[in-house]
């Protein structure tokens, strides 16, 4: 075991001689992390006891797995636990593949100028805060907004589209892949252009056509980046992003609307119930632990790769 230790020690100063940029570039990043991700944790110890803020965390009173017990046994579990899982599904349904056919239809584009257009419109959505974006939603899907207009005389729908709780899930969904189909598509870009171009060209010697060649060169090329960052999403599944959905959602809507991360806003921010919001916020991150690790798993079982 010393001489290991000792081999390790020896290969991480040769390595540091040689990169030692490298890892002075790495001391912000290992900060921030620090600072905003592992001495928060500290928080958690809220989780199991009666915080008073007069009392501090460690003079406050230990109540074990009290606030869990309540919020699994109150009548808000199953609605927040169903909202979050339905929409976060719907997101990695249509949100995770909308970027990956974009790059796979953008790559087809020989114009480059016209390329170049695309993908400038396309990136700007992600840029726009989610502020305006939530603004720009309820404006036009009020009861006079102008795609409440286009879908009532559609549809037979009467009445303000973002007050219905069954189109709000519709909404959120396509204004989420609307804001990130473009950008996300990058990182597939990037994998598509790493492909050997030989490979295309054994592809069309053997009679494969476009779509031949995207189904048994394109995708299996692409295949390592896309197991990662559905790992990744499958992790984060739970963490659905909070902002929009609070921004969208009122008390007639909470019956689609009303997500976990929400909930954990109201208790801690509105009713001041810092250990029952906390012991939520870490029953939902536990959730996602395990997400994270089944998928991984099952990535390495079927595919032989996965983020460890």
């Amino acid at each position: 075991m010393k001489t290991q230790r000792n081999s390790f020690m020896t290969r991480l100063r040769l390595d540091f001689k040689k990169n030692w940029m490298l890892y002075l570039m790495l001391i912000p990043v290992l900060a921030y992390l620090i600072v905003f991700c592992y001495m928060p944790m500290y928080g958690v110890i809220i989780a199991f006891k009666d915080f008073k803020p007069r009392l501090g965390i460690l003079e406050s009173s230990w109540v074990g797995l009290k606030y869990f017990k309540d919020f699994i046994g109150s009548v808000f579990f199953g609605r927040t636990l169903r909202n979050t899982l339905v929409l976060s599904g719907l997101n990695l349904l249509f949100g995770f593949s909308a970027p990956i056919l974009f790059a796979l239809l953008l790559n087809e584009v020989r114009n480059v100028h016209f390329k170049k257009v695309i993908q400038t419109i396309t990136y700007l959505p992600h840029f726009i805060t989610t502020v305006i974006i939530a603004s720009l939603i309820l404006v036009f899907t009020n009861s006079d907004g102008f795609i409440t207009n286009i879908v009532n005389s559609i549809s037979g729908h009467s009445g303000s589209l973002i007050a219905d709780p069954g189109a709000f899930r519709g909404i959120y969904i396509v204004s989420e892949i609307w804001q990130g189909f473009g950008w996300g598509s990058i990182i597939y870009l990037a994998a598509i252009v790493g492909i050997n171009p030989e490979m295309y060209e054994a592809a069309r010697i053997d009679g494969a056509n476009k779509f031949r060649q995207i189904l048994n060169v394109t995708l299996p090329g692409m295949l390592p980046t896309i197991v990662i960052m559905f790992i990744m999403a499958v992790g984060g599944l739970m963490n659905i992003g909070w902002e929009k959905a609070f921004l969208l959602q009122s008390p007639v809507t909470y019956e689609t609307s009303d997500i976990i991360s929400t909930f954990v806003y109201r208790k801690g921010f509105e009713d001041m119930n810092y250990s029952y919001s906390t012991a939520v916020g870490l029953f939902n991150s536990v959730i996602n632990l395990f997400l994270l690790t089944a998928a991984n798993r099952f990535s390495r079982k079927i595919n032989g790769s996965g983020l460890w």
